[in-house]
Protein backbone atom coordinates (compact mmCIF):
# COMPACT_ATOMS: atom_id res chain seq x y z
CA UNK A 1 0.00 0.00 0.00
CA UNK A 2 2.57 2.86 0.87
CA UNK A 3 4.75 1.81 -2.39
CA UNK A 4 1.23 2.27 -4.19
CA UNK A 5 0.74 5.71 -1.97
CA UNK A 6 4.32 6.80 -2.92
CA UNK A 7 4.18 6.25 -6.46
CA UNK A 8 0.97 8.10 -6.67
CA UNK A 9 2.42 11.37 -4.66
CA UNK A 10 5.38 11.07 -7.38
CA UNK A 11 3.56 10.86 -10.19
CA UNK A 12 0.88 13.85 -8.97
CA UNK A 13 2.91 15.93 -6.98
CA UNK A 14 6.51 15.67 -7.05
CA UNK A 15 7.68 14.79 -10.55
CA UNK A 16 5.76 17.59 -12.17
CA UNK A 17 8.09 19.87 -10.97
CA UNK A 18 11.27 18.16 -10.90
CA UNK A 19 11.39 16.82 -7.33
CA UNK A 20 12.39 13.56 -6.17
CA UNK A 21 10.37 12.06 -3.09
CA UNK A 22 12.31 10.69 -0.42
CA UNK A 23 10.52 9.69 2.18
CA UNK A 24 6.75 10.29 3.56
CA UNK A 25 4.61 9.48 6.90
CA UNK A 26 0.92 9.81 7.17
CA UNK A 27 0.06 12.08 10.17
CA UNK A 28 -3.15 12.74 12.12
CA UNK A 29 -5.59 14.61 10.38
CA UNK A 30 -9.97 14.36 10.51
CA UNK A 31 -11.83 11.25 9.31
CA UNK A 32 -12.53 12.92 6.07
CA UNK A 33 -8.60 13.90 5.05
CA UNK A 34 -5.35 12.76 5.64
CA UNK A 35 -2.24 14.56 5.93
CA UNK A 36 1.18 13.29 4.99
CA UNK A 37 4.74 14.97 5.78
CA UNK A 38 6.98 14.75 2.79
CA UNK A 39 10.48 15.03 2.52
CA UNK A 40 11.64 15.60 -0.86
CA UNK A 41 15.05 16.88 -2.93
CA UNK A 42 13.95 19.57 -5.37
CA UNK A 43 15.70 20.03 -8.70
CA UNK A 44 18.13 22.10 -7.43
CA UNK A 45 18.95 19.52 -4.67
CA UNK A 46 17.31 21.59 -1.96
CA UNK A 47 15.49 19.00 0.80
CA UNK A 48 12.36 20.04 1.61
CA UNK A 49 9.79 18.91 4.15
CA UNK A 50 6.09 19.26 2.97
CA UNK A 51 2.53 18.79 4.56
CA UNK A 52 0.77 17.26 1.85
CA UNK A 53 -3.07 16.91 1.91
CA UNK A 54 -4.98 14.14 0.64
CA UNK A 55 -8.64 13.86 -0.20
CA UNK A 56 -10.90 12.58 -2.95
CA UNK A 57 -12.76 14.47 -5.75
CA UNK A 58 -15.28 11.87 -6.86
CA UNK A 59 -13.14 8.81 -7.86
CA UNK A 60 -9.84 11.18 -8.36
CA UNK A 61 -7.09 11.21 -5.46
CA UNK A 62 -5.63 14.43 -5.30
CA UNK A 63 -2.95 15.56 -3.25
CA UNK A 64 -2.29 19.52 -2.22
CA UNK A 65 0.85 21.06 -0.55
CA UNK A 66 -0.25 22.82 2.32
CA UNK A 67 3.23 23.86 3.98
CA UNK A 68 6.48 23.73 2.92
CA UNK A 69 9.79 24.09 5.23
CA UNK A 70 13.80 23.83 3.92
CA UNK A 71 15.35 21.07 6.00
CA UNK A 72 18.67 23.65 6.16
CA UNK A 73 16.04 25.70 8.63
CA UNK A 74 15.14 22.69 11.17
CA UNK A 75 16.68 23.32 13.91
CA UNK A 76 15.20 20.66 16.02
CA UNK A 77 13.54 16.96 16.20
CA UNK A 78 11.90 16.13 19.36
CA UNK A 79 10.69 12.49 19.76
CA UNK A 80 8.83 13.39 22.95
CA UNK A 81 9.83 10.31 24.90
CA UNK A 82 12.81 8.08 23.77
CA UNK A 83 11.33 5.15 26.71
CA UNK A 84 7.66 4.79 24.82
CA UNK A 85 6.17 3.31 22.60
CA UNK A 86 4.63 6.67 21.24
CA UNK A 87 3.69 8.73 17.74
CA UNK A 88 4.22 12.09 18.65
CA UNK A 89 6.96 13.91 17.66
CA UNK A 90 8.21 18.10 16.71
CA UNK A 91 9.63 19.95 14.32
CA UNK A 92 11.27 23.13 14.57
CA UNK A 93 11.71 25.50 12.06
CA UNK A 94 12.12 28.39 14.05
CA UNK A 95 8.38 27.64 15.40
CA UNK A 96 7.60 24.68 16.91
CA UNK A 97 5.38 22.41 14.80
CA UNK A 98 3.52 19.33 16.88
CA UNK A 99 2.61 16.01 15.35
CA UNK A 100 1.33 12.48 15.68
CA UNK A 101 2.70 9.92 13.31
CA UNK A 102 0.51 7.11 12.36
CA UNK A 103 3.17 5.06 14.19
CA UNK A 104 6.15 4.84 16.36
CA UNK A 105 8.00 2.96 14.05
CA UNK A 106 7.00 6.02 11.21
CA UNK A 107 8.41 8.42 13.39
CA UNK A 108 11.13 6.96 13.89
CA UNK A 109 11.31 6.10 10.24
CA UNK A 110 10.93 9.82 9.21
CA UNK A 111 13.66 11.51 11.47
CA UNK A 112 15.82 8.36 10.30
CA UNK A 113 15.71 9.56 6.69
CA UNK A 114 15.58 13.88 7.83
CA UNK A 115 19.08 12.71 9.31
CA UNK A 116 20.34 10.98 6.22
CA UNK A 117 19.12 14.15 4.02
CA UNK A 118 20.81 16.14 6.51
CA UNK A 119 24.04 14.04 5.61
CA UNK A 120 23.37 13.77 1.74
CA UNK A 121 22.90 17.28 1.23
CA UNK A 122 23.19 19.88 4.22
CA UNK A 123 25.59 18.93 6.92
CA UNK A 124 24.22 20.67 9.26
CA UNK A 125 23.97 20.52 13.23
CA UNK A 126 19.94 19.65 14.12
CA UNK A 127 19.58 18.76 17.49
CA UNK A 128 17.77 15.30 17.76
CA UNK A 129 16.38 14.54 21.60
CA UNK A 130 13.82 12.42 22.67
CA UNK A 131 14.41 9.14 20.46
CA UNK A 132 16.81 6.22 21.22
CA UNK A 133 19.51 6.61 19.07
CA UNK A 134 20.42 3.13 18.04
CA UNK A 135 17.22 3.58 15.98
CA UNK A 136 18.08 6.64 13.90
CA UNK A 137 21.84 6.76 13.61
CA UNK A 138 22.58 5.60 10.48
CA UNK A 139 24.38 2.53 10.32
CA UNK A 140 24.84 -0.79 7.73
CA UNK A 141 21.94 -2.60 9.52
CA UNK A 142 19.73 0.82 9.31
CA UNK A 143 20.63 2.17 5.95
CA UNK A 144 19.11 -0.84 4.25
CA UNK A 145 15.72 -0.95 3.56
CA UNK A 146 14.93 -3.37 6.10
CA UNK A 147 14.87 -0.91 9.33
CA UNK A 148 11.46 -0.32 10.03
CA UNK A 149 11.09 -4.08 10.26
CA UNK A 150 14.40 -4.34 12.36
CA UNK A 151 13.11 -1.59 14.71
CA UNK A 152 9.79 -3.36 15.12
CA UNK A 153 11.46 -6.54 15.78
CA UNK A 154 14.14 -5.01 18.07
CA UNK A 155 10.82 -3.08 19.93
CA UNK A 156 8.95 -7.07 20.17
CA UNK A 157 12.10 -8.31 21.53
CA UNK A 158 12.43 -5.54 24.12
CA UNK A 159 8.30 -6.34 24.86
CA UNK A 160 8.66 -9.68 25.26
CA UNK A 161 11.56 -9.50 27.89
CA UNK A 162 9.67 -7.43 29.78
CA UNK A 163 6.40 -10.03 29.74
CA UNK A 164 8.67 -12.64 30.38
CA UNK A 165 10.53 -10.49 33.34
CA UNK A 166 6.64 -9.55 34.66
CA UNK A 167 5.61 -13.39 34.93
CA UNK A 168 9.28 -14.06 37.11
CA UNK A 169 8.22 -14.76 40.89
CA UNK A 170 10.34 -12.25 42.90
CA UNK A 171 11.85 -14.05 45.66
Amino acid sequence: MSSLLKEDLEKKLFKPEGHTLYAFIEIEGTPKERYFLCAAVTKYEEVQICMVKHYRIHLEETYEVTEIWLLKDLELIDGKDADADNPYFDLQFGKLYNWEAYSCASKYAFARSLVQLNEMYIQKDIQIVNFDMAYIEDSAIWSSNNGDCLVLMRICFYASNLLCLSLCPIP
